[in-house]
């Protein structure tokens, strides 16, 4: 600050002495150092710029243009199922694979996404979801009301093979069965004990067993879910 001031005065003192007239004067020189005073006066009221008004101004921008913007969409790292609401009570609509992007169109709280798959709308739970886009406008929706559903009807076999090796007194056994809508999974039995359980939507066991010749081995088939179970008729195969 103090450089400033001595250069407007310096300033002022040369401008004014260009004009001085060639015969010196009190009345001159009085005015001389008037106008100097009038110069010093002036630059002292003048704000200076603020250093950090360019930089606030850069930031400014910056946080403009980190705010999201376009279309929201869904991406997934597995493949995830789509549902006709939120849980797994819902039925299955379509499942999304890691290749696709949906749009989403609805949020359901605490953890729903709705999207706009190629089957149509459905929910899809939130930790299997990256969305993109600007989710702050998407609406949360209602969700629809719980199914009511019963146990799965009774399984209906299909199928039931048995294949003897009688030099290694192996069996292999292959049992088929009807689908059903509303299992959770599958659960086969042997000789009444859990030999293995399966997801939904499996339609065939198949397994290689010890049995020697003139032994036999029962089978029987569960479909179960949230509400209960049911059982097919038990198959007894030999060897």
């Amino acid at each position: 600050m103090k450089k400033i001031f001595v250069l407007f005065v310096t300033t002022a003192l040369l401008i004014s002495s260009c004009n001085l007239p060639s015969a010196y004067s009190p009345e001159s020189a009085e005015a001389v150092q008037t106008s100097a005073a009038l110069t010093v006066e002036a630059a002292l009221k003048t704000p200076l710029a603020s250093p950090t008004s360019a930089s606030e101004t850069n930031n400014n921008a910056q946080a403009t243009s980190d705010t999201s913007s376009g279309q929201p969409f869904a991406s997934f790292e597995d493949v995830t199922n789509c549902r006709t609401g939120p849980g797994v009570n819902y039925e299955r609509i379509t499942q999304i694979t890691p290749q696709d992007a949906v749009e989403i169109i609805g949020f359901y709280p605490p953890n729903y996404w709705v999207v706009m798959s190629d089957a149509g709308p459905c929910w899809v739970a939130g930790e299997f979801v990256t969305p993109s886009g600007s989710i702050a406008a998407v609406p949360t929706l209602t969700a629809p009301p719980t199914p009511q559903t019963g146990a799965p009807d009774n399984v209906s076999l299909q199928q039931w093979t048995i294949n003897c090796n009688y030099a290694t007194n192996e069996a292999e056994v292959n049992i088929r069965w009807v689908d059903k809508d509303n299992e959770s999974g599958y659960r086969v039995f042997r000789n009444n004990e859990l030999a293995t359980e399966l997801p939904a939507d499996s339609l065939v066991f198949t397994e290689t067993i010890t049995l020697l010749s003139g032994q036999s081995v029962g089978y029987y088939v569960m479909a179960f879910n949230a509400a209960g179970n049911t059982s097919s008729k038990t198959i007894t195969l030999s060897c």
